[in-house]
């Protein structure tokens, strides 16, 4: 994944994949790669290029539900390729920048992306590249968040940070994961880099995390939350009181809360 305004590299250090997939991947992401590997699969495409990968959520059940499909999957950040590849042998991994993709033209029939258009610098830039590497008749199939109040978890982690830091809270994730939550931005983008768009659809789904402690520690350190944190000198105190703050809106755990954001399929615009 490549951070908005922030040096990804360090970001995305090597210790928080792991945190990442064991806290946050089956709540927040599982339920949603689901849903668009489905409907990848049912564009029966025969070579697919992912981009932001992360740590494979989306890549394991592509492969699993299309298992015809040759499937590359990419990333930025070096650690999350090699904590992808290691989880998802059955794909090609690649470290790769979106906006200079490394692959001649016309090379795939689908380019998929779960959640990292949000933080490409340029997205016109990068949807230019999709474009170029997609063969005559191919798709581009992505997720993008709604709007931080309509994802109950990130709302009440939010709601926490600004607890633990009444003055200068993390704004991280209205900024970056929520700030591409508007469909007509997103739609003149991918006009702007010559696609067109097939179907857009809003879709809530359930995160079912176990305990509320377990969700707040993934984000704590398993995302650039971690370095804002720290940033602001942060430790155990501001983890006990974005736990007690997301625990007074959610409860404790066993919780299930919804999670809106919007898949696009676009298509390649004949000159």
């Amino acid at each position: 994944m490549q951070v908005t305004g922030i040096n990804a590299d360090r970001r995305w250090s090597a210790s928080m994949p792991a945190a990442y997939e064991q806290y946050l991947v089956p709540v927040v992401f599982r339920p949603f790669a689901e849903d668009l590997s489905a409907r990848a699969a049912a564009l029966r495409p025969g070579r697919v290029l992912e981009l932001a990968a992360g740590t494979g959520v989306l890549t394991s059940t592509l492969l699993s539900v299309a298992p015809w499909a040759e499937v590359t999957a990419t990333d930025l950040n070096e650690a999350m390729v090699a904590f992808g590849s290691a989880r998802v042998p059955g794909a090609v991994w690649r470290q790769a920048d979106a906006q200079r993709l490394p692959f001649p033209d016309q090379s795939f029939d689908l380019v998929v992306c779960q959640f990292g258009v949000m933080f490409f610098p340029d997205r016109i830039g990068a949807f230019t590249e999709v474009r170029r590497v997609l063969a005559p008749g191919g798709r581009f199939l992505f997720s993008t968040w709604g709007p931080l109040r309509t994802h109950t978890f990130e709302a009440a982690l939010q709601a926490g940070l600004e607890r633990a830091f009444p003055v200068d809270p993390p704004r991280f994730f209205a900024a970056v994961p929520h700030g591409y939550s508007d469909p007509a931005v997103v739609a003149a983008d991918l006009g702007a880099a010559g696609f067109a768009v097939e179907d857009e659809q809003e879709l809530t789904l359930q995160g079912r995390a176990s305990s509320t402690a377990d969700l707040a520690t993934g984000y704590l350190t398993g995302t650039p939350l971690r370095m804002a944190v720290e940033e602001r000198g942060g430790g155990p105190a501001v983890r006990a009181t974005v736990i007690e703050e997301m625990t007074v809106r959610l409860g404790p755990g066993p919780v299930t809360a919804p999670m809106t954001a919007y898949v696009f399929r676009a298509a390649t615009v004949r000159t």
